[in-house]
């Protein structure tokens, strides 16, 4: 199951570094003279050059420029020029005054990258969307124009896949008849753009089910309806390449021997388990530990359990799975064996935002009822789903949520919800008032052990 998903007005995708990364497309490469010199096109390649430059001040220059307000398209492009070491331009697929498409492969990997920039005619103009999308092993680039009867099929396999595996069927149908209601209506006939037809699907389900795990995505690229199984070899590979990027942004003692954790998302854990565990264990001999969530927007359930692992000595029921299709429920509880040491019984926090989304939520949740950890921040946004990627026709994937979360102790989940931290402050002041926090309660054990002592 995938819980982690990220939702922008630009979407630079982190998916940058999984499965697949190993596609290779022949041809002869395009030269940086051969973007057109339209507005699209100048953004482009404004873009390119400040990306290749691998100077952060350089990239940032260019994103307020042309992205002010968007602080995580900051965070992926300098995370990804780290990991690709630059980017080479191999063809411009589509041409359009405000909107470009092209393909890239990254200067030390054989990764191949589809990408398209739309913007404002505003003067200067700003980035609409800004899609990064690698091709997956047996991908072919194929950046198609969407016509009617495309749209019908689309449409048609969405709703067979609604119906097959939504976690709840009662909400299927309703969206299953949204959707033909707005086909009906001919709210989709101008969509000739893969982007914005997928967009338009999201909105709408979104907008009948409240489920914001829910997705339709559009692949510039056709997979053949029999991918072959990765050797050992492609999947040692594809881990290599996810873990250059697990999701730990900064691990740090604090005054009066606080450990501080902050990490993005909840990784692979056959990727990334050993940078968890050095990070759980480089915290071990703290007197609490915070751990920021702010910012993590779900990933990997194998990764919550594991984290939550840490936490408990004793083998510990974190919560159950109810799955739609095959109308099962199945026990989660902590791991047996988790490498390296545990944090034990000292004091744990979890900081929260409103963005705070899926796996980082269970964490929270589970943590919170279980009264293990303290938490500490804003209520987050409430997407408990758990999801799996189905497609629809050759060029369309739909994340459809087909599981759901079953606290043992709440008997329900944070679905539309949220997690209601037990300390409701702006997240912005969630780490000061965590380590005021943390500090007090430190400092009444030791005033505690003394009393004992003597």
């Amino acid at each position: 199951m995938v819980r982690r998903l990220r939702l922008n007005r630009i979407t630079i995708a982190c998916a940058l570094t999984l499965a697949g990364v190993l596609a290779t497309i022949c041809g002869t490469p395009a030269r940086a003279q051969d973007i057109p010199d339209t507005p699209a096109g100048r953004v482009l390649r404004a873009w390119l050059e400040a990306f290749n430059s691998g100077d952060r001040a350089r990239m940032d220059d260019f994103l307020k420029s042309y992205a002010p307000k968007l602080n995580e398209a900051v965070i992926a492009s300098a995370q990804f020029r780290g990991q690709s070491g630059g980017l080479d331009l191999l063809a411009i697929t589509r041409n359009e005054p405000l909107s470009i498409g092209f393909r890239v492969q990254e200067k030390t990997q054989p990764t191949v990258v589809a990408g398209k920039i739309k913007i404002t005619a505003a003067k200067p103009p700003a980035i609409e969307s800004f899609v990064l999308r690698v091709i997956p092993t047996g991908g072919i680039p194929e950046d198609i124009i969407i016509d009617a009867a495309l749209r019908k099929q689309v449409i048609g396999d969405i709703l067979t896949n609604l119906t097959t595996f939504y976690v709840y069927p009662e909400a299927a149908e309703r969206m299953a008849r949204g959707l033909l209601e707005h086909e009906a209506h001919g709210d989709y006939n101008s969509a000739a753009d893969g982007d914005d037809f997928a967009s338009q699907l999201s909105t709408h389900l979104v907008e009948i089910s409240h489920d914001k795990h829910i997705r339709v995505f559009y692949n510039p690229y056709k997979l053949p309806a029999d991918l072959p199984a990765l050797s050992p070899d492609q999947l040692l590979e594809n881990r290599k390449a996810m873990a250059r990027d697990c999701g730990f942004r900064k691990l740090e003692i604090l005054p009066n021997n606080i450990g501080y954790l902050k990490f993005d998302f909840f990784p692979d854990p056959m990727a990334c388990g050993r940078i968890a565990a050095s990070a759980i264990y480089f915290l071990s001999n703290t007197d609490a530990v915070i751990f920021d969530l702010r910012d993590n927007t779900g990933g990997d359930p194998r990764m919550v359990s594991m984290m939550c692992t840490y936490l408990f000595d004793q083998p510990t029921h974190l919560n159950d799975f109810y799955e739609r299709k095959d109308n099962t429920t199945t026990e989660n509880w902590t791991l047996r064996y988790v490498p390296g040491l545990r944090i034990g019984h000292k004091p744990a926090y979890v900081l929260t935002s409103s963005r705070t989304f899926s796996g980082a939520e269970e964490f929270a949740y589970d943590l919170k009822n279980l009264k293990r950890a303290t938490i500490i921040g804003e209520t987050t946004a409430g997407g408990s789903h758990a999801m799996s990627p189905h497609r629809a026709g050759d060029h369309f994937t739909i994340y459809v949520p087909g599981a759901r979360s079953i606290n043992p102790i709440t008997k329900t989940d944070w679905e539309g919800t949220g997690v209601t931290p037990d300390v409701s402050v702006k997240a912005d002041d969630a780490l000061e008032a965590a380590q005021k926090l943390a500090a007090k309660k430190i400092q009444q054990d030791s005033d505690r052990s003394t009393a004992r002592t003597n």
